[in-house]
């Protein structure tokens, strides 16, 4: 049976990719850092809840502890993230930054660290990061395209940073499959649901990442379709 933390599952993207993992036969712990709604969201999985809020070490230790204790863990899906309301490069500041990084940046390096001793005891382990396009040097500077035309800083630096890290979190790793996912513009809170695609649709990438063999490809940055320009 393998086992997955899915951070942020409370809804939106970690909700299906939380539903569709217990349809595959994985024991799920939905990560919400509110307590009825994570306790409501299991409910309706079928999965285990799991109290964590990302910009906590308190709590991320707390739900480590709480999962080791039941048995240990395969699979880690940090998919919590935020985006503030940016304007753009004129009027961002620090203290911008500072808040989505704390969460996106962070908050995955925090999570990650804390669960690392159970996944290297797993047979095979995987460590999924929800990404964005918005990520990509390559696209983000492709005139005429929607990345190209996103104003903001602290949510693509975030995300840059994000695949920087998984990147060498897999060279450190070997032996575990760590990968970057862009979902694609998926109607989420997130982004006051204006996304072009439904969850169903977004979480396929990140689905099929937290199933990749141990054979599969670690390292990388990857939508639907296949490899991202980085």
């Amino acid at each position: 049976m393998t086992t997955t933390l899915i951070t942020g599952a409370n809804k939106g993207l970690g909700f299906e990719t939380a539903r569709r993992l217990v349809e595959a036969g994985h024991t799920v712990y939905a990560g919400s850092r509110d307590p009825e709604r994570g306790r409501r969201a299991a409910e309706l999985l079928g999965a285990r809840t799991v109290v964590l809020d990302v910009t906590d070490d308190a709590s991320v230790a707390a739900a480590a502890r709480a999962i080791e204790a039941d048995g240990g863990l395969d699979v880690l899906v940090n998919n919590a993230g935020i985006e503030r309301n940016e304007s753009g490069a004129a009027e961002v500041t620090a203290d911008t930054l500072r808040t989505t990084f704390d969460t996106n940046v962070f908050g995955v390096v925090r999570v990650t660290h804390a669960f690392l001793p159970l996944l290297r005891r797993s047979a095979a382990p995987v460590v999924v990061n929800v990404s964005s396009g918005l990520a990509s040097k390559t696209l983000v500077s492709t005139v005429g395209t929607p990345t190209y035309a996103y104003p903001g800083v602290a949510y693509p630096a975030s995300k840059a940073a994000l695949n920087m890290i998984t990147v060498q979190y897999a060279k450190a790793f070997p032996d575990m499959r760590i990968n970057a996912v862009e979902p694609g513009y998926t109607a989420t809170d997130l982004n006051g649901h204006s996304g072009t695609q439904t969850v169903e649709e977004g979480a396929e990438i990140i689905v099929r990442m937290a199933r990749v063999r141990p054979d599969g490809p670690t390292g990388g940055y990857f939508d639907a379709a296949g490899p991202l320009p980085w």
